[in-house]
């Protein structure tokens, strides 16, 4: 292990105790990975705390807002990429292009999209598991146990509705830090398939 892995993992060891939270569940080594529930800010610190515990790197999708000044430094500094939401493509491409190389590959994506409620999630972590061939890791923060952890991972088969009902039952017990702010996981295209004819 590299001396900076060692140094985050002791930090984020460290961080969690103090803030009375814990880690569970097993890291994938490969995995598109869904973080849910996405209501505060502090899901990305407790996201960090987990990835250095653990001693992986995640490429967390953060919107490009986030990057100016010196919180950009730091943001690239934790691995956090760059995500312009008016041209996601060419950032998508380059990662994509990384996940075929890398052994180790975490792609971090808030589903939600956003903290505040919404109607539906982002098909984004759908549309490059299925492209990629790279499965769903399910990971969570629960605030009522103060647990950060990885759930199932998984690859998706193509049947929407099946596949998110399966994401469905897995978040029911999920409660995030703000549970007001909640997006119940559902896609746009679950609409498409179930409508009429």
């Amino acid at each position: 292990m590299g001396r900076r892995f060692l140094l985050r993992r002791t930090f984020a060891r460290v961080a969690l105790r103090a803030a009375r939270w814990k880690t569970v569940g097993e890291v994938p080594s490969r995995g598109i990975l869904v973080g849910a529930p996405h209501t505060s800010n502090w899901d990305w610190v407790l996201t960090m705390l987990l990835a250095w515990d653990n001693s992986v790197q995640i490429r967390l999708l953060v919107k490009q807002s986030f990057f100016k000044g010196p919180v950009g430094v730091f943001m690239r500094a934790t691995g956090a990429v760059e995500l312009d939401r008016d041209n996601p493509g060419a950032t998508i491409k380059a990662l994509l292009a990384d996940a075929e190389t890398d052994e180790a590959f975490l792609l971090g994506i808030a589903a939600e999209g956003t903290r505040s409620r919404s109607d539906y999630w982002k098909s984004g972590f759908y549309r490059i598991s299925r492209q990629t061939g790279i499965p769903v890791t399910l990971a969570f923060l629960d605030a009522p146990s103060r647990t950060v952890g990885w759930g199932p991972t998984f690859d998706l088969t193509g049947d929407v509705v099946a596949d998110m009902d399966r994401i469905r039952a897995f978040y029911a017990d999920v409660t995030g830090i703000h549970p007001e702010l909640t997006t119940t996981p559902r896609l746009r295209e679950e609409d498409r398939s179930t409508g009429p004819a």
